[in-house]
């Protein structure tokens, strides 16, 4: 059977209360145990010292005598006797002939009755005159404690089991509350609600705040995403009605006439109006190919060198439309990591509405200036410009001014730009030029290859 991620999260409390706990027990139940023992150790070596210390000065009667009076009232622990050269006790606190070996030994731990029912005890044997000197304790005392720290263990082991179950409980709810926020909301974009969000805890910043945070700048991006395409879809039937209609109605005039150069610029007058109908198409196809494109097409590419081909290309066509065009390439920025045709198109898109717009002012300049954090791409003019308020409407899809209805385009040029300079991680500025308009790309000059526009 399969179990479900919050009974798999609620198993694996349990677990590391229970492991947490043992560990813990057994660490103390073995520093007990040393500590015990080592506190015999010293004991017993410094007992027998002090005896020997004894006999060399007082004889066996000195040691007898302090035999004697060593042990408190109530104190069977204590090991401390005279053995004879056969093992057994002459007089002291010992088992009367203990099992252990008759050799010198500064610190044991043995059964020292041969009995396995019996406690063990440490103890040091040395030789005094012809006799042997047995100090030591009962490890009783030790061995309780061993004892109750394994009841304890035993006890341990239940709660950890029943606080595991609890805690796991806890947490398996934590989650799954948690979970069930983020897949209603999900559940919710699949029916086609994409505006709900995932509610984050302010100032937690934990696993569960990371996703809600990511899945609800998807879902911001997708719901944009959706609008600016019904916006397309509107605009476009809205849009294209009007030239297709014409087209239609060309067409048909063109079909009845019979003279032949009529017909001949009737047929030219379709063809302009087919110019328009595609180009309005393949600007809408270019800005949506901008925004999904794939981050492998960027290369490595030199602002200043682009600036120039532009402009090489431009000029002629600046000559030719009776106008002056200008370069101004105030700085020569290194290389960076950029997509080449669609920044060209976009600087081209700068340059056509230049030419276009600002017929009046007679003079287009293309700038390119560093800063210290990013670089600038403009076109400036010094035609009628454009308010600013107005300028929002302008940058939008098929977003078209009253003085710009005139001239033949489908206002998306400038959402072309925009979207080309959001993919490179910068933005697309309007700015007064008093008299004309300033028309910017600014693009960061360190920005990271995920930054910016969406690679989705």
């Amino acid at each position: 059977m399969r179990l479900s991620v919050t009974a798999r999260i609620a198993l694996l409390s349990i677990a590391l209360a229970l492991v947490s706990n043992l560990v813990i027990v057994g660490f103390v139940w073995r520093q007990t145990s040393d500590v015990a023992i080592a506190t015999v150790r010293r004991e017993t070596i410094e007992k027998s010292d002090a005896m020997r210390a004894l006999y060399r000065s007082g004889g066996m009667r000195a040691v007898v005598a302090s035999i004697e009076g060593a042990r408190a009232p109530g104190d069977v622990s204590l090991l401390l006797a005279v053995l004879d050269s056969k093992g057994r006790r002459m007089f002291g606190f010992s088992p009367s002939r203990p099992h252990i070996a008759l050799v010198p030994t500064s610190f044991r731990v043995v059964d020292i009755d041969g009995n396995s029912a019996t406690r063990d005890v440490g103890y040091a044997l040395h030789p005094i005159g012809r006799h042997w000197l047995l100090t030591g304790r009962s490890l009783d005392l030790v061995q309780a404690e061993q004892h109750a720290i394994e009841r304890a263990i035993m006890l341990a082991v239940v709660m950890s089991l029943l606080l595991g179950v609890g805690a796991g409980l806890v947490l398996a709810r934590y989650v799954g509350r948690r979970l069930d926020r983020i897949a209603a909301v999900i559940e919710a974009a699949g029916q086609g609600d994409l505006s709900r969000r995932v509610s984050t805890g302010a100032g937690r910043g934990d696993a569960f705040d990371r996703l809600a945070a990511r899945l609800n700048a998807m879902l911001g991006k997708v719901e944009g995403l959706m609008g600016e395409l019904r916006v397309v879809t509107d605009s476009l039937a809205h849009d294209l009605r009007s030239p297709l209609a014409r087209l239609r109605t060309k067409t048909e005039q063109a079909v009845l006439i019979a003279d032949p150069m009529q017909r001949d610029a009737a047929l030219n007058n379709l063809l302009v109006e087919t110019d328009l109908v595609m180009g309005m198409l393949t600007t809408a196809i270019e800005i949506s190919r901008s925004e999904s494109v794939s981050r492998d097409r960027f290369s490595n590419v030199s602002p200043a060198a682009l600036i120039e081909e532009i402009a090489e290309l431009y000029e002629p066509v600046a000559e030719d439309a009776g106008m002056t065009f200008d370069v101004a390439i105030e700085a020569a920025p290194q290389a960076m990591m950029l997509h080449r045709e669609l920044l060209s198109q976009a600087i081209a898109n700068l340059i056509d509405n230049a030419l276009k717009h600002a017929s009046s002012g007679r003079s287009v300049m293309l700038r390119l200036c560093e800063r210290p954090e990013e670089i600038w791409i403009q076109v400036e003019d010094r035609g009628t410009g454009i308010a600013e308020a107005d300028r929002a409407v302008a940058l939008k899809r098929f977003g078209r001014l009253d003085a710009a209805r005139t001239t033949p385009g489908a206002g998306l040029g400038m959402a072309l730009i925009e979207a080309v300079a959001r993919l490179h991680g910068g933005q697309y500025e309007l700015a007064d030029n008093a008299p004309g308009l300033i028309a910017r790309i600014v693009l960061p000059r360190w920005a990271s290859l995920d930054s910016g526009g969406s690679a989705a």
